[in-house]
């Protein structure tokens, strides 16, 4: 192609294969701009620069860099990256996939539960690994103020403190009241994030030791029959010789936050056991 040749727009689109309007994107970031624009018809030109360039840009797509990285490089003239860029770029690269690795691991555990929960019924025993968890301690009106305190005050405040929660999620309560109360709750709500971060007064962050072993039990419909499945879960504790050892969880899978029906919501009780 000579340097008299110009593609429009859509030519040039078929010839690189990538779409208009992913062109349109690249000049509005200031990456790649036609080599000429007519100003009766406003049709876009390109031609072998343009060519070259792009293919510059969709490389370092594919090794991981951002827009912004490629745009900073190619004004400073370069058209491959630094040393000291790429060996930035590998460590970012390893951090990555260590967390994806991580999420592949807390996947497959996922898997695994979930398998051995249609396995067993209502019941199965599971290792509780070591987690990091926001949490938020609050005496409630009724286990009904769960779902909206969650919504209207854990929520947001874990948001605007950046909390990056873990995939998949896994949030869980803790009741410290010494005997039950059907008013006044003296409930802990604690969802598991990937790091600690800094206490204020509505988040506190903590690390929980792994369980060894725990019987979790599906409990479906409305919290105040919670009663109804921990008869049923420590009546089975009774038959397979399992004691308590030590405090109980509740998990939340399906709620007020994405069920009506509270027929509908799923919840996970887990008891830490010991033969």
């Amino acid at each position: 192609m000579s340097k008299l040749t110009k593609l429009k727009i859509g030519e040039f689109s078929k010839m690189m294969q990538v779409t208009v309007k992913t062109l349109r994107h690249y000049e509005q970031k200031g990456l790649l701009f036609p080599c000429e624009v007519d100003e009766w018809t406003g049709y876009r030109y390109y031609n072998v620069e343009q060519m070259q360039r792009l293919g510059t840009i969709r490389g370092l797509q594919r090794q991981g860099f951002t827009l912004e990285e490629i745009k900073e490089l190619l004004e400073d003239g370069a058209q491959i990256p630094s040393i000291d860029q790429l060996t930035q770029k590998i460590e970012e690269t390893e951090r990555q996939l260590q967390l994806l690795m991580e999420r592949r691991s807390q996947l497959l555990k996922w898997v695994d539960s979930q398998k051995q929960i249609k396995k067993m019924g209502k019941f199965s025993i599971q290792a509780l690994p070591e987690i990091i968890v926001a949490s938020h301690r609050e005496v409630i009106s009724n286990y009904a103020a769960l779902g909206q305190l969650c919504v209207e005050t854990i929520g947001p405040e874990m948001h605007r403190l950046g909390c990056k929660c873990t995939e998949p999620g896994y949030c869980f309560t803790i009741e410290h009241n010494k005997e039950y109360r059907p008013t006044d709750i003296d409930i802990e709500y604690c969802e598991q994030v990937e790091e600690m971060g800094t206490d204020n007064d509505i988040i506190q962050f903590k690390r929980f030791a792994a369980v060894p072993k725990a019987l979790c039990m599906k409990h479906i419909g409305p919290y105040e029959r919670f009663h109804e499945s921990f008869t049923e879960a420590f009546a089975y504790m009774e038959e397979q010789g399992y004691k308590l050892a030590g405090p109980l969880r509740t998990s939340y899978i399906d709620g007020v936050w994405n069920q009506e029906d509270p027929e509908q919501w799923l919840s996970i009780i887990q008891i830490p056991i010991e033969a």
